[in-house]
Order: C-alpha cells, then sequence, then structure tokens
C-alpha cells in the first residue's frame, strides 16, 4: 500500500521561511518522480515544483522560481519543499505527489495532475500579512 504523509505546515508571517516534507512508503521511491501542488481557499489545486526521478532536474511555476526549492532523498524516502520569503498568496494546503519515471520529459508535462499516480493527504500553510 503506497502512502505520501506531509508534514511541515503551519503559520507563518509573510516574509518567513517554512520546510514541509512528504515521506513516502509502498513504493520504489527513486523510480517516482515527486512534486508539490497546493489549492487555496475557493481556488483550484496548482503545480508549485517538481523533481525528476532520472538526474534530479527541477520545475518550479514561475510564482515561486528564486523562493522555494525542491529536494528529494532517495536513502530517506522523502522529498522537501523549503520556502523563503513567504507572501499572504502562498496560504494553502501543500500536496505532494509521485508519478513514475519516463512519463513526463520537460516542465510542460510535470505539471499535469492527471499524470501522477499517488498523492498525499495534504498539509496546511497559512501566511499571515
Amino acid at each position: 500500500q503506497v502512502q505520501l504523509v506531509e508534514s511541515g505546515g503551519g503559520l507563518v508571517q509573510a516574509g518567513g521561511s517554512l520546510r514541509v516534507s512528504c515521506a513516502a512508503s509502498g513504493l520504489t521511491f527513486r523510480r517516482y518522480s515527486m512534486a508539490w501542488f497546493r489549492q487555496g481557499s475557493g481556488k483550484e489545486r496548482e503545480f508549485v515544483a517538481a523533481i525528476t526521478a532520472s538526474d534530479d532536474s527541477t520545475y518550479y511555476v514561475d510564482s515561486v522560481k528564486g523562493r522555494f526549492t525542491i529536494a528529494r532523498d532517495n536513502a530517506k524516502n522523502t522529498v522537501s519543499l523549503q520556502m523563503n520569503s513567504l507572501k499572504p498568496e502562498d496560504t494553502a494546503v501543500y500536496y505532494c505527489a509521485a508519478q513514475r519515471d519516463g512519463v513526463c520529459s520537460g516542465y510542460g508535462c510535470y505539471d499535469h495532475q492527471v499524470l501522477y499516480d499517488y498523492w498525499g493527504q495534504g498539509t496546511q500553510v497559512t501566511v499571515s500579512s
């Protein structure tokens, strides 16, 4: 049984930092590209960042470039999202997702939610102004 469990969400002031993590089990982690998506209240879920299985290439939505960093640890089966210079508009539930290696090649693919095989339950990040 595959499980993705997010942790590390919370309340932070604008300009602050937060790190969310996702622990994966029940799958061969190194064979999956991993991504973070987020969903704000009343909004559709959107792509935030992805890191590939093959060579750790990373992709980011424009709104977080230079502020967020996605990283993976294949030895610990974890993926993290370091979020700096947070803004109130970053407030959302953050979800991690896993996609089997080889499905995508390039940014235009990794933001397609339907191409992900597994999802976590999400962790709330709230940025106060």
